[in-house]
Formats: structure tokens, sequence, C-alpha cells
């Protein structure tokens, strides 16, 4: 006969079982919920650092973006150095380039505005009748022209090299108080009389000369001289590499590197290359960062790169200098050089000759 189970004997095994079943599911949830993702990092045993905020005095100063840094001229350097100023920091020459205003931030243009036609005819008698007389008719008065009338020897002689000296355009205080800044572009000239006085009267002069055979600065006279030519457009740079001693740069190329937001003065000789930088200075504003012009113009012929008929070439000319009233550069000094050729355009009428030294103020400049 078959023995009898207990009762409630399987009730309580069942009971145990669902009991283990559960611990073992919970245990096994608890682990999955503490251990990383996939993608996570592992722990590792040793302790990880907590990036701090970063101190205030160790940013970066305002106004000075992070990596900038000064530029400066390497082709025209003195072997000398001078003496430390400023709590002990030497300077690799003299103190030239020291900036004075901004820069124009006002963007290039392509092209200048051509003037309209001086007749209907579009002839070259119409385009040089206008254009003499321009050149030949002062648009402001100055009474004080020379830097000789500072000095006490003066002799009111006519000079081709005409600075305006007059209390309103402020050059007479700047040279009084030694912050003028001369920029003299040449070619092969020798004459610098005028240069020398400017600096012998209190001006920093800069001369651009590419026939000069080194950079060099005369620190007593006030005089820095680049072995550098100022044309109306920036070499390629392959170009560049390849002509290692032919350097041409345009004038706001060199302001930047230099540091120079003013000129007071800009003196151009360029034997017929002034037509182009003058119109560069024009397209791309810099010339708003002269306070006087004096540029020998040349008119035997159209100049490099200009082209067209006579009486095209004629036009070009006389739109510059229109640009340059409209800028309120005033003319206040014409000479016309009788030693020269009479020609005018290859040609020997209008009673003109091939060169003429003309002097504008900049009104707005005082």
């Amino acid at each position: 006969m078959a023995r009898e189970r207990p009762p409630g004997r399987g009730c309580g095994t069942l009971r145990r079982c669902l009991l283990g079943a559960v611990l073992v599911l919970g245990l096994r949830l608890c682990a999955k919920l503490r251990s990383p993702g996939p993608g996570a990092p592992r722990r590792s045993a040793a302790p990880v650092s907590v990036p701090r905020p970063p101190v205030p005095h160790l940013l970066p100063a305002p106004g000075l973006p992070r990596g900038a840094s000064r530029r400066q001229v390497t082709y025209v350097r003195s072997g000398r150095r001078a003496s430390p100023t400023g709590g002990g920091r030497g300077m690799l020459e003299p103190s030239c380039c020291a900036p004075r205003g901004r820069p124009n931030p006002k963007g290039p243009r392509w092209h200048i505005e051509l003037q309209p036609w001086a007749g209907p005819a579009h002839s070259l008698d119409e385009e040089a009748a206008r254009f003499l007389n321009y050149i030949s008719t002062t648009q402001i008065a100055c009474n004080h022209m020379s830097t000789d009338s500072l000095e006490a020897d003066f002799s009111p002689t006519q000079q081709p090299w005409s600075v305006c000296l007059d209390d309103r355009f402020g050059l007479a205080r700047q040279i009084h108080n030694k912050q003028c800044r001369l920029y003299s572009l040449g070619l092969g000239s020798d004459n610098t009389g005028f240069e020398v006085s400017m600096a012998k009267n209190g001006c920093e002069v800069h001369r651009f000369d590419p026939s000069v055979k080194s950079a060099h600065i005369l620190e007593s006279q006030r005089l820095w001289y680049h072995r550098l030519s100022i044309t109306w457009r920036d070499p390629h740079p392959a170009v560049a590499v390849q002509k290692s001693h032919a350097n041409a740069r345009k004038l706001g190329s060199v302001l930047n590197e230099f540091g120079h937001y003013k000129i007071d003065v800009l003196k151009a000789d360029l034997e017929s290359a002034e037509w182009k930088v003058l119109e560069n200075l024009i397209l791309e504003n810099v010339i708003e960062q002269i306070g006087q012009l004096i540029f020998e113009i040349h008119l035997h012929w159209p100049g490099f790169e200009v082209s067209g008929t006579d009486s095209s070439v004629v036009r070009f000319w006389y739109s510059l200098l229109k640009e340059l009233e409209q800028k309120d550069f005033k003319l206040f000094h014409s000479y016309k050089d009788l030693t020269k050729p009479q020609l005018f355009l290859k040609k020997e009428i209008f009673n003109a000759s091939s060169c003429y030294t003309l002097s504008w103020v900049n009104t707005r400049w005082g």
C-alpha cells in the first residue's frame, strides 16, 4: 500500500524555488545596471583629475587677438642696436615706425571714373587745352611754401619741390614737434637736397630707391634709405622668389609692414610710372592717409601701362587729377620745367613742357 505524502511539504519546496529564482534575477539586474555601456571607458584604478575652470588672469588681454604679432621689416636693418630703453627692452633699429592714426577701413575700387570728354570732337586739342589749363591753375593759396622759411637765411626763390607750411594745414607744427614723416619715391636720382632739408628741420624721412647699393640708416640725419621700388602692384609670390633682388611693392603694402598709417608729405619722381602709382593710391584709398602730395609728372609719352589714343590718354590723366580734387586735395603750386624738352605726347605743340612738378595739400588734414 502506497505511503501518503505529508501535507504542506510540496508547497514549501515550491515557495523556496520561487524565492531563489527571484533573488538570482535581482542580482543579475543589479550587476547589469552597475556595468558600463559598450562605448563607455573602463574604470581605472588611478584617480581621475577633475579639470579646473580657467583662472581669470590667464585669459588673453582684451583687444589683442590670439596669435597676433608685430610685423617687422627685414630689408631695412641697421647693424647696430639702439641703447636699451623702456625697462631694458632693446630695439633692433631706430624708432622709425611708431604708428599714428588708424588704417582706412574702406575697400579698394577697381577703376577710376573717367571725366566727360572736353568737347564733342573728342580731339587731342580739346583734351590737351583742358588738361594744361588745369595743371597750370592753382586752386588754393599758400603763403609759405618752402622749408627755407623756417631758417634765418630765407630767400624766396621758386623751387620745384615745395610744401605748404601755413598753420591751417598743420605741417609746420608737425615739423616743430619732430613728428613729421616724409616718404620720397625715386628712381636713380642723386638730388636729395629736398629730403635732407626736411630731415634737418625735423622730419623722419624715408627714401625708396631701387638703385641704392644697400638699405641703410643715417641716424644722425633722420634719413632711412630703402632699396625698394614703389610700384602699382605687388609681385606674384613665385616671381618674387625667383627674382630675390627685384624688390618692388605697392605703397599700401609698405605702410602696413612699417606700421605707418599717416604720411605728412609724399614726394614722387618716378619717371613716367607716376600715373599708375597715383591711380593705385586712389583706388586703394591710400591717398587719404597723405597730408601733402608732390608729384613730378611726365607728358612726353603716355606712361607705363597707359594706352589708347592720344586724346583718351590725356582724358585719363585729367580724370586722375580730378579724383584728387574730389578727395579734397587742392593744387597750391605748379612748376613748369623749362629745361626739359617742350614735348607733349611726342609732339612739339601746345607750348608745353614735358615735365611739371605739382603740389597738393589735403584740406582735411589740419
